[in-house]
């Protein structure tokens, strides 16, 4: 980091710094695992604010910083995430995008502000009771960030009672609360099947094994296996490929990849194994050897009910809007791990009904949402910890 970023985030203690922390982010993003001036950023900011316990490097990139009551009591964890899209930014604010092909089009800039914002409350004023981590998460938008965290020994060192996020929601009205009890966010998978023959000259096809029938075949029938099942769920084709453009020859392999979601964790695990069982079939009955590959994994994200109870006071005490989902939300949020292992809660923060959506080149965060997040958050330690 150049020296004068050093030295600017150390004179951040106002809601204009924490703008400015935000804008210096946007400028400098960096995608899924590779979030390492990110990271010295953020420490940079805390060094000071002198946190009882710093965990750095947590889950690869990660970093959690732990503020300890006065007195026994539970252990709040409020998460953000560290990385950017690998996307080209097309809007042109003055703090733009410094590098090329990547940029913070999901808001997670403004996440870690808000958490910045929360550490400062923290350090000038330690929780009564219990202890609050600040955990700022890597690799959210692969959905690998979450279960390195997890899987990090030094994660028991922090484990929470109760687990916080939020995310901004583009088209919902500035500063509204959306909120759902139970489901918030769909969980996903990516799904790649692979198939396996034999090539043979194209004059000859019957000299080989062709997997051209058996992909037409899993084309036709996948997207048609969510109807069989009660609870929500959606089978989404995203590329297919036979063989190569090679015209004296007939393939040997296929692939089809797809998105799998549900709004049911044991729906996702039992659509998964329906296309397993579907393709496996196919494949047998066609002579064609099987393999299947995963990406991108998402747990589905459940709210705890009590919890909801507790983030609905809050933020009808500070005279917020609120707005009840009728159905989750069908993207994913890597935010869902936690929620398996602890009570947790996902809300939305609406970032303005004009404002681009999420992952659209001009997408920016709003700046105002900062100051909202924050009390939100700091509003909900004292209700829990009361």
């Amino acid at each position: 980091m150049i020296p004068i970023e050093r030295e600017a985030l150390k004179n951040m203690s106002n809601p204009g710094s924490l703008i400015q922390l935000r804008r210096m982010l946007h400028a400098h993003p960096e995608v899924a695992g590779e979030e390492n001036g990110t990271a010295e950023r953020i420490l940079d900011f805390f060094t000071p604010l002198k946190p009882d316990q710093t965990l750095q490097k947590l889950g690869g990139t990660g970093l959690a910083f732990v503020f300890k009551g006065k007195r026994p009591g539970k252990r709040l964890m409020f998460r953000c995430e560290l990385d950017a899209l690998p996307i080209q930014e097309t809007g042109n604010p003055a703090y733009k995008s410094q590098i090329e092909g990547k940029a913070h089009l999901c808001g997670h800039d403004g996440h870690m502000a808000i958490l910045c914002g929360l550490g400062e409350i923290q350090a000038q004023n330690r929780p009564e009771k219990g202890e609050i981590v600040l955990l700022f998460q890597p690799a959210e938008e692969t959905g690998d960030g979450a279960r390195a965290i997890l899987n990090d020994p030094r994660f028991e060192q922090i484990k929470p009672d109760f687990a916080f996020a939020l995310h901004n929601l583009p088209g919902y009205p500035l500063h509204q609360v959306v909120m759902r009890k139970e489901t918030f966010a769909a969980g996903s998978t990516g799904m790649t099947i692979r198939l396996t023959g034999k090539t043979s000259h194209s004059a000859h096809p019957e000299a080989g094994l062709n997997p051209a029938q058996a992909l037409a075949e899993l084309i036709r029938k996948l997207p048609e296996l969510p109807k069989e099942m009660e609870g929500f769920c959606l089978i989404t084709l995203i590329h297919a490929e036979l063989g190569n453009l090679a015209f004296g020859t007939s393939p040997g392999k296929a692939n089809l990849s797809m998105t799998l979601r549900a709004f049911d964790q044991q729906d996702l695990d039992q659509l998964i194994e329906n296309v397993k069982s579907l393709a496996m079939e196919t494949a047998s009955r066609t002579g064609l050897k099987i393999n299947f590959d995963f990406v991108e994994q998402f747990a589905v994200s459940v709210n705890d009910s009590d919890l909801y109870n507790i983030v609905e006071k809050t933020a009808l005490d500070l005279g917020l809007s609120l707005f009840e989902k009728p159905e989750p939300f069908r993207w994913s949020e890597d935010f869902g791990l936690f929620s398996q292992i602890c009570p947790s809660f996902l809300f939305g923060l609406g970032a303005g009904d004009s404002c681009p959506q999420l992952h659209e080149g001009t997408y920016d965060f709003p700046d105002e949402l900062i100051e909202t997040g924050k009390g939100i958050f700091e509003r909900i330690i004292k209700e829990v910890q009361a």
